[in-house]
C-alpha cells in the first residue's frame, strides 16, 4: 500500500478522533479551570508527537543493530575468503614442493597447514551462518581429507607434480564457490541494510499525518480555552457601553463562569442604579419644574408691570431674577434631556439615514441662532447613507453645533464636512473661534463645566453637551477629538475642529 492510499484511509479515523476529542472536551469544558483545560491540552498536542518520536527512535535502533550485525557478518566472510584462500595456496605449495624435494619437512608443513584450514572451518561452523556456505565448508573439509590421505598414501611417491596439482583442482573449485557465495550474501545483507532504510523512511513520512492532528487538537483547545474568554470580552463592552438589560449568562471553564456571575451581579446592580438615577432625574425635575414655572409667570408679569411701573432699581432686580429663571430652566431641560438620550434602550435599532439631511436638519434648528451672529454655513451636501441612531447622531451634532455658533465671531464660517474609509466615518465640524488650551481639550467633557464664555454671547450652556455627546458616542462605539482646525484647515489659525469618528456601518451607498 503507498503512501498515500495510506494517508488517505487513515482520514475517517482522524476526522473520529478529532470529533472524540471535542465531544471530550466540551464535556470537560464547564467541570474544570483553565489551567487543567490548558494541561489537558498540551497532553493531546504532546502525546502524538512522542509516540511518532517513540516510534522513530524504535525503527532507527533496530535499523542500527541490523547494520551493526551486517557489518560484523561482512567482515567475517571476507576474513574467511582471505584465510581460506591463504590456507589453501600454503596447503597445495606444501605438497607440491614435498612431491618434488620428497622432504619430511615439507611434509610436516603440509600437516601443519591442513590442520589449520580444519580449524579454520570447524570455527566458522559452529557460527550462524548462510546454509549453502555451512554445505560448502563441509565439502571443502571432505577434500581437505581426502587430499590428507593422498599426501600421507604411499602412491605420494610416484606422483608427479601435475598429478598433485589435479588433485588440489576440486579444493580450489569449491574454495571459488564459497567466495561466490560469500559474495551473494554480502550483496544480501548490504540490500536488505536498504530496504529497511526505505521502509523505516517510508514509516516516517507515513508518520507525518500526525502533524495536522496536533495542529487540529491545539486548534480545538485554543477555540475552547478563548471562545469563553471573547464572549466574555463582549459582555465587558456592552456593560461599557451602557447596556445593562441583557443577561449575562456564560458557559465554559470554572474561571470564566466565576467572572462571568460576577458580571452578572454588577449588572444587575448598575442596572437598578441606571433606572434610579433616570427615575431620580425625572422626579426631581418635574419637581423643580412646577415651582419654577410659577415662579417664571410671576417674573414674567412683574417685568411687564402688569402689576404696576416699576423703579429702575426694581427693573434691574427683575431682569436678573428673570434672566437666572431662564437660565434655571434650561438647566432642568438639559437634565431630562440628559436623562432620555443616555436611556439605553434609545440605542436600540439602527436604521438607514443619510448624513447630509441629517446635517442639514441641524443646521435648520440652529437657523436663528447662526443668522444672529451672520454665520456662513459650509456643509458638505453630498449625500451619503450610513445605518446609525438618527435620533442620537442629531443630538450630537447638534451640541457641537451650538457650541461651535457660541464662540464663532460675528460674520465668521463654519465649516462641516465628512469623509469616510473601509473602517469609519469622520466629520469635522471647524470653527473661526478663539481655540481651546490643549490643557482643556479633555476636561470640557466633564459634566457641568463650561468654558469661559465669549463676550456679547446670547447662549447660555448648562455644562452638560459635550458630556451627552462623548457618552453617546462612547455607546455607538465612536470617539471624538478635539484639535486645532490650521490642522485641518489652513485659513483657520486659532479655531477649533470637533472630530467625530463612528463606526462605518454603511451597506450601500446611493
Amino acid at each position: 500500500m503507498t503512501f498515500f492510499s495510506r494517508l488517505k484511509k487513515s482520514r475517517a479515523s482522524i476526522r473520529q478522533l478529532t470529533l472524540s476529542i471535542y465531544i471530550f472536551s466540551q464535556s470537560l469544558l464547564n467541570k474544570i479551570s483553565i489551567n487543567k483545560l490548558t494541561l489537558i491540552g498540551f497532553t493531546f498536542v504532546a502525546m502524538p508527537l512522542v509516540m511518532a518520536l517513540l516510534f522513530g527512535a524504535n525503527k532507527v535502533s533496530q535499523l542500527a543493530k541490523q547494520s551493526t550485525n551486517a557489518i560484523y557478518h561482512v567482515a567475517q566472510l571476507t576474513q574467511l575468503n582471505s584465510k581460506l584462500d591463504d590456507t589453501i595456496a600454503k596447503i597445495e605449495r606444501a605438497a607440491s614442493q614435498y612431491i618434488v624435494l620428497k622432504d619430511d619437512e615439507l611434509l610436516t608443513q603440509f600437516g601443519r597447514h591442513q590442520h589449520l584450514l580444519k580449524s579454520i572451518i570447524r570455527e566458522t561452523s559452529t557460527k550462524k551462518q548462510d546454509k549453502q556456505l555451512k554445505e560448502l565448508l563441509i565439502l571443502l573439509h571432505f577434500e581437505s581429507d581426502r587430499i590428507k590421505g593422498v599426501m600421507l598414501s604411499n602412491e605420494v611417491e610416484i606422483m608427479s607434480l601435475a598429478q598433485i596439482q589435479q588433485e588440489f583442482k576440486t579444493l580450489h573449485l569449491i574454495n571459488k564457490k564459497l567466495e561466490k557465495r560469500s559474495n551473494f550474501v554480502v550483496n544480501q545483507k548490504v540490500s536488505n541494510i536498504q530496504h529497511a532504510t526505505e521502509d523505516i523512511s517510508n514509516n516516517i513520512l507515513e508518520r507525518l499525518y500526525i502533524i495536522p492532528i496536533t495542529l487540529l487538537i491545539a486548534g480545538i483547545f485554543i477555540i475552547l480555552i478563548t471562545k469563553p474568554l471573547e464572549r466574555l470580552t463582549d459582555k465587558i463592552k456592552r456593560l461599557e457601553q451602557g447596556n445593562f438589560e441583557q443577561e449575562i449568562n456564560l458557559h465554559g471553564p470554572y474561571e470564566v463562569m466565576e467572572i462571568a456571575d460576577a458580571l452578572e451581579n454588577m449588572r444587575q446592580r448598575l442596572h437598578a442604579l441606571e433606572l434610579q438615577k433616570s427615575s431620580f432625574i425625572r422626579h426631581i425635575s418635574h419637581e423643580l419644574k412646577t415651582p419654577l414655572a410659577a415662579i417664571r409667570e410671576g417674573t414674567e408679569l412683574i417685568y411687564d408691570n402688569s402689576v404696576g411701573p416699576l423703579n429702575e432699581d426694581q427693573q434691574e432686580i427683575c431682569d436678573i431674577i428673570r434672566t437666572s429663571v431662564n437660565r434655571l430652566q434650561r438647566l432642568i431641560e438639559d437634565l431630562l434631556d440628559f436623562n432620555i438620550v443616555l436611556d439605553s434602550t434609545s440605542l436600540n435599532g439602527l436604521e438607514k439615514i443619510n448624513l447630509s439631511t441629517i446635517i442639514s436638519d441641524v443646521c435648520t434648528i440652529r437657523k436663528l441662532d447662526i443668522k444672529s451672529k451672520s454665520l456662513t454655513m459650509k456643509c458638505n451636501n453630498s449625500p451619503y447613507y450610513m445605518y446609525s441612531n438618527s435620533k442620537q447622531l442629531s443630538v450630537i451634532l447638534d451640541n457641537i453645533l451650538s457650541n461651535a455658533i457660541k464662540y464663532s465671531p460675528i460674520d465668521g464660517n463654519i465649516t462641516i464636512t465628512y469623509n469616510s474609509s473601509n473602517e469609519c466615518i469622520t466629520i469635522n465640524i471647524i470653527d473661526q473661534g478663539p481655540g481651546i488650551e490643549p490643557s482643556l481639550r479633555e476636561k470640557v467633557f466633564d459634566a457641568f463645566y463650561q468654558g469661559t464664555a465669549p463676550i456679547n454671547s446670547q447662549i447660555k450652556g448648562s455644562g452638560l453637551g459635550l458630556t451627552i455627546v462623548k457618552e453617546l458616542l462612547l455607546r455607538l462605539n465612536g470617539d471624538i477629538e478635539i484639535i486645532q482646525a490650521k490642522k485641518i484647515s489652513a485659513t483657520n489659525a486659532n479655531g477649533t475642529c470637533v472630530s467625530i469618528t463612528l463606526p462605518n456601518s454603511q451597506k450601500d451607498n446611493e
